[in-house]
């Protein structure tokens, strides 16, 4: 599936949480696990889900510090918290209560195509690179390239990142990681919060129009770097086939999921920062 970035909605966090509550006492079966395993693999999700702890070296940022400053203490906590397979069951107990068959086919038999396995195979391979800022630098030049050339090819990729919902989510979504991790360090006693919740909310409002900025341009890089073999048409059929309502649904769930267990996650990592102390050999 299309890279979702790797920043830290309101209203789609809300979605989230209120899906995890709904399935919460309820174990996945296991024919619904085995059609879910394989629409994770066929779809790239299970790698998309996998790369969440990529993200995990901007908490220490959020608080001032570097993860170096943890030593290897860090590394330990990374691998604990935002362990694949505990992030994967987050998953399938989510999905297996609101992904619907029709939704779940529909999705699985684009992907499955030639098409969209090839596509698939690039994301994957950009979901696990973690030099994002060299990605970045090499989109924006072939970006500055199509621009100079009048190619439509910068609209097409401008059309699969609005329909995949990457730019509309990402604000609201790393806003609300960020809050979440911090109301979470202070209540571990890791920080000391000078904003209650509703005033730290408005101040990261104000900041929503830099960010979306921010998350646009970067978006549009990593399109044109991860699809850079492909050619317009299929860039083009890629775009249609996500513009379609039913698709529209499946990536509204699974940014909803993606985002939800990210908090979660770094809500664990602040709950066990209380217990670490940076290291001095740095």
């Amino acid at each position: 599936m299309p890279k979702i970035l790797r920043y830290l909605s309101v209203p789609l966090m809300l979605l989230a949480m209120t899906l995890v509550m709904a399935v919460a006492a309820a174990p996945v079966r296991a024919a619904d696990r085995e059609r879910l395993e394989a629409f994770l693999e066929v779809t790239g999700f299970d790698v998309a889900l996998e790369s969440i702890r990529l993200s995990a070296d901007s908490a220490p940022a959020m608080l001032g510090m570097e993860a170096d400053d943890f030593g290897s203490e860090w590394s330990r906590l990374v691998g604990e918290v935002f362990e694949t397979s505990l992030m994967h069951d987050m998953a399938l107990d989510i999905l297996a209560k609101t992904l619907s068959d029709a939704l779940l086919i529909h999705a699985a038999d684009f992907y499955a195509s030639d098409l969209g396995q090839r596509l698939v195979a690039v994301e994957n391979a950009s979901h696990m690179e973690e030099e994002d800022e060299l990605k970045t630098e090499s989109g924006a030049q072939i970006i500055d390239g199509l621009v100079r050339i009048d190619s439509p090819r910068v609209d097409m990729l401008k059309r699969l990142n609005a329909a995949s919902g990457v730019e509309d989510t990402s604000v609201r979504a790393i806003q609300e990681v960020q809050i979440r991790f911090l109301i979470a360090a202070a209540a571990a006693g890791v920080i000391e919060l000078r904003m209650e919740e509703p005033d730290l909310r408005e101040a990261m409002r104000a900041q929503q129009d830099e960010l979306r900025l921010s998350i646009t341009a970067n978006a549009l890089a990593n399109a044109a770097y991860t699809y850079q073999a492909f050619d317009d048409g299929e860039i083009e059929a890629y775009a249609d086939a996500l513009e379609d309502p039913q698709m529209q649904r499946v990536y509204e769930l699974m940014n909803a999921v993606q985002y939800e267990i990210m908090a979660n996650r770094f809500e664990a990592v602040a709950r066990r920062l209380s217990d670490m102390q940076p290291s001095q050999a740095l």
